[in-house]
């Protein structure tokens, strides 16, 4: 078992960028960065985080002995084999997803019936109607989207805890610090598929997005979150200053972090609110 005075071990992240070309012959400038931390409490990081141009993704593994480990990293490599291909879809994630569940099942240290792993992120969508955002969450690893000085949780939590305030037994302040927090109602396992929830979002220029398991929001609030964001440009900047400020607040749990911004992007892109799919 680690102590509370482990120093961070996380190699500091690089920010990568990539100018896309769309249909109208403008283009979309998006950059990014990652990365994971076993935090303090933890003896292994069973987080596994995935930044492959046009998908952005982190996965939270669950289980006993190395069970989580295989299971996210499972879902990880399924969903890094799909972004290679250079367009992604929810039929395409669904079908990676079965073949990760299969991957789980059929791995030889796969023995603690607790195996699962959460899976949250964004993809990228460029059509000929323009570009879009598509945000995924399998769990309660989280998506947000900082827009100007707001930010908002773009993900629903698959969590007992989120189920009680949906049904008004819990309030939001009271739901941080409930007994069953950590315990969820959905997530990617060795027995079934799960499909997750998809919500399409605008792509604005200035739009930054934070994905993130919950060893981050454990540590930090989403006013916390903001902060850093406001106080950082670069994606590395962002993503290096939140992990430090999560480990020294406790480090939980792993964490694990992605910042993807929209660094410009056509300005006739249409104004709407995130719909789900």
């Amino acid at each position: 078992m680690t102590d509370d005075t482990t120093p961070a071990t996380t190699p500091r992240p690089e920010t990568h960028s990539r100018d896309v070309p769309l249909a109208d012959g403008g283009s979309l400038s998006v950059r990014w960065a990652g990365s994971t931390d076993r935090g303090r409490k933890r003896e292994n990081n069973q987080d596994s985080f995935l930044t492959a141009y046009p998908l952005f993704v982190v996965a939270d593994g669950m289980g006993g002995h190395i069970g989580g480990e295989i299971a996210s990293q499972s879902v990880v490599n399924r969903l890094e084999e799909l972004a290679e291909h250079g367009t992604v879809s929810p039929h395409d994630i669904d079908r990676a997803l079965t073949l990760a569940v299969s991957d789980i099942s059929d791995h030889p240290d796969t023995t603690d019936e607790g195996t699962g792993t959460t899976i949250t992120g964004i993809y990228l969508d460029v059509t000929d109607d323009g570009p879009s955002i598509v945000a995924l969450n399998i769990g309660d690893s989280r998506v947000y989207l900082q827009r100007g000085d707001q930010l908002m949780q773009v993900t629903t939590d698959h969590s007992l805890v989120q189920e009680l305030v949906a049904a008004g037994r819990l309030s939001e302040d009271e739901a941080e610090t409930h007994p069953y927090s950590n315990v969820i109602t959905r997530a990617v396992g060795p027995t079934e598929a799960v499909t997750p929830d998809y919500v399409r979002i605008d792509v604005q220029a200035g739009d930054r997005y934070v994905i993130c398991s919950d060893g981050l929001t454990k540590e930090l609030t989403d006013y916390g979150i903001l902060h850093f964001l406001h106080a950082n440009d670069d994606p590395a900047d962002a993503t290096a200053a939140m992990m430090v400020a999560a480990l020294e607040n406790g480090g939980r749990d792993n964490v694990s972090i992605v910042v993807v911004d929209i660094v410009s992007a056509p300005s006739t892109a249409p104004r709407t609110q995130p719909t789900e799919i």
